[in-house]
């Protein structure tokens, strides 16, 4: 099929542009990418909805995909514990071709139908799990055959994808369509597309963990306090909740922690 991914970009000679011309020119098709995300976010309410209802009970999130977008759904899980204080194993991000393909590309592992669902058994998937396909171009052969086969396992599918009408997305029971159209550099869709699949995951995951009360009113109160930085955001947290002194909040946050459990147990 013809994917509006891979069309001629609209800019041509890009050799000759100068830099400031081709900074302003990148700058402009980028600025399309959030109204681009705005028209899915019907289906985004609807695959984060769905997401959110599975993990309460019990499911986890996985990810598939292959090249920029198998890496974008790895930097969105790993992100989850630090920020929302969940185990490591409730989002998970696979990569076709291995954790090695996050650094160095792997030749045809995204032509591999077979290997996404070998990857998903891996972590002895179940129907409580949800599987969410990322392909720019929404023809990956990896991603596609990973959700055909996880749907026959009766295991909700998702997908977000940058073209309309793809082989992924006819795969998926939730699908999000983000249609970016041609890249300032002909078929290079770590630009526009991986933005657009980096909103949409950022929207997905943070709307899902909202939804699982792993925020209270607009703060990370089950981070991990993995740095300097991260312990003085989360002493200032405990300090806005409780009114105590710095030290004081500083030192009821190492007792117990968290700022969800100190806050929760200095109420008490």
């Amino acid at each position: 099929m013809e994917t509006i991914t891979e069309r001629e970009s609209h800019y041509k000679n890009l050799e000759q542009l100068s830099v400031l011309e081709i900074l302003e020119n990148i700058n402009k098709e980028d600025q399309t990418v959030p109204l681009a995300v705005k028209k899915a976010l019907p289906q985004i309410e609807q695959l984060a909805a769905i997401t959110a209802s599975r993990m309460k009970a019990g499911g986890r999130l996985f990810y598939i995909g292959a090249g920029t977008s198998g890496r974008l759904g790895v930097v969105d899980a790993s992100e989850c514990p630090p920020t929302f204080g969940v185990p490591f194993d409730m989002v998970v991000g696979i990569i076709a071709g291995g954790d090695g393909a996050i650094r160095k590309a792997v030749e045809f592992a995204e032509d591999d139908a077979e290997q996404a669902w070998k990857d998903l058994l891996a972590f002895q998937i179940n129907d409580k799990d949800v599987v969410v396909g990322i392909a720019a171009s929404g023809t990956t052969p990896y991603v596609i055959g990973g959700l055909k086969t996880a749907a026959q396992n009766g295991i909700v599918t998702g997908c977000i994808v940058c073209n309309s009408g793809s082989p992924v997305a006819a795969e998926a029971q939730y699908p999000v369509e983000v249609v970016t159209g041609p890249e300032f550099l002909t078929g290079s869709t770590r630009m526009k597309a991986g933005t657009a699949q980096k909103l949409v995951l950022n929207m997905l995951s943070t709307s899902v963990m909202i939804q699982l009360g792993r925020v209270k009113g607009n703060k990370m109160v089950d981070m991990q306090l993995s740095n300097n930085k991260l312990v003085n955001r989360g002493a200032r947290m405990v300090m806005e909740e409780t009114g105590l002194n710095e030290d004081d909040a500083a030192a009821l946050l190492k007792k117990y922690g968290s700022v969800r459990s100190a806050v929760d147990n200095y109420k008490k």
